[in-house]
């Protein structure tokens, strides 16, 4: 059934190792690594499992599927008592959701493999709403088909850079399966934290004292001990910030095994990892911000009316600021950079306007290294070439070029509001939004 299983092109995952133990993972395709940062990288719960399976990390057997036959073969391949199968979003609540197609919850379990691919026909294709998606839900283009583990212990473990200690930290509690938060505010003696030497790593000493204050026994205390060493491992090689194990669970066997991740990286690490960055999935992402991205503007969606241009993340916040001193909200934030080009005004201009929120645009640029020449120049690209731009746009230029700016702007016979006062700008703004 196996060599059916790999010959049919379900990316599965050791299961030919042991239950727990898996070496060998399928390569996801690259796609192109952009050269501009990517903010807050976040993975698919299969693609953590990747991850710590390939650093000895104890996980459930599981498999990858995008179609109902590769569920049906994956179900039958795990050869597993019971069968777990999860929605693959980024969003939380899985288990509380529902999807467009009507089926309730994100998370299915069964003993028969013969009821997957009926469970997966209601779920690959289909959106799923959680109480952390839009009320439109997220599209579900995989599924996890994984063994399922009863759990007898649950218990917490996390390691993470701490400002205050000047380095990494464990963190454990032996309260697992709930919010760390939650266990803080409520029963904080039950919050363990042990400084790391960033030098040297854990000692054994360490991890075999942070096992036993979670509770674990006998063998398990070694073994647990082990997994905290394998999983710093993982948090080096990865360049991560924070590596959370949620629960740290003991099965009814007495084996240790992480059964959910959230890995946090270090984004200015991340061009060391392509194959991280391959994992990448901008299907959940906003698409103006993947846009933005794609031609090195630094952008971030909002839910206000008053779209902002700005050069300088500094500059943009004050824009953002002076936007709400005067009762109204900012749309995004929008730095188009030191070294803006014509082409990079001209392109966040499309991506303002594909905003339906927005009603005014603000553009508010200091001239340095982009002077406001090459800023009016872009202004007026995008008014002139691109889609019609049917909203009020209220410009104020300072800086290198100025002059040349303005003159820019008057010549095009654009109707254009020129200030050059920020807080008269603002107030303008804020003027037309609600007119």
């Amino acid at each position: 059934m196996l060599r059916n299983v790999m010959r049919r092109g379900v990316p599965l995952v050791g299961m030919n190792q042991s239950p727990f133990i898996h070496q060998k993972l399928p390569l996801l395709p690259l796609r192109a690594v952009v050269a501009s940062q990517v903010r807050f990288l976040n993975l698919h719960e299969y693609q953590s499992k990747q991850l710590m399976a390939k650093h000895n990390i104890n996980v459930q057997r599981f498999a990858i599927a995008e179609t109902v036959e590769q569920a049906e073969n994956a179900a039958l391949g795990l050869k597993a008592d019971e069968i777990v199968i999860k929605a693959q979003i980024h969003a939380g609540g899985r288990g509380k959701g529902e999807f467009s197609s009507g089926l309730k919850s994100g998370v299915h379990l069964t003993r028969d493999p013969k009821k997957v691919p009926e469970l997966v026909k209601q779920m690959l294709g289909y959106k799923l709403k959680t109480k952390q998606t839009t009320e439109d839900g997220v599209l579900v283009n995989k599924v996890m088909i994984a063994q399922a583990l009863d759990i007898a212990k649950e218990t917490y473990f996390a390691i993470l850079m701490d400002r205050d200690s000047g380095g990494p930290v464990m963190v454990g509690s032996p309260d697992g399966g709930v919010d760390i938060e939650q266990v803080a505010a409520t029963n904080p003696s039950h919050i363990f934290k042990t400084n790391i030497d960033i030098d040297s790593g854990p000692t054994k000493s360490q991890t075999l004292d942070m096992a036993m204050k979670l509770g674990f026994q006998g063998k398990a205390v070694e073994e647990a001990s082990e997994q905290m060493q394998n999983l710093y491992q993982l948090f080096l090689d990865v360049d991560a910030t924070q590596v959370e194990i949620n629960p740290f669970g003991l099965t009814p066997q007495n084996q240790v095994v992480c059964f959910d991740a959230k890995i946090a990286f270090d984004d200015n690490a991340l061009f060391k990892h392509p194959d991280i960055l391959s994992m990448r999935d901008t299907t959940e992402e906003d698409p103006r911000e993947v846009e933005a991205e794609d031609c090195g503007l630094n952008y971030v969606g909002m839910d206000g009316n008053i779209g902002c241009l700005v050069n300088g993340a500094g500059l943009a916040l004050a824009t953002m600021d002076i936007i709400k001193l005067h009762g109204a909200s900012p749309a995004n934030f929008l730095d188009v950079g030191g070294g803006a080009t014509t082409k990079q005004v001209s392109q966040a201009f499309k991506i303002l306007t594909e905003d339906q929120n927005v009603k005014t645009i603000l553009v508010n640029i200091f001239g340095g290294i982009a002077s406001c020449r090459t800023i009016a120049e872009g202004i007026v690209d995008a008014l002139q070439n691109g889609p019609k731009i049917k909203i009020p746009i209220v410009v104020r230029l300072q800086g290198n070029q100025v002059e040349e700016g303005k003159e820019c702007l008057r010549r095009s016979g654009m109707n254009l509001t020129l200030r050059d006062d920020l807080d008269e700008a603002a107030i303008e703004s804020v003027h037309l939004a609600s007119a």
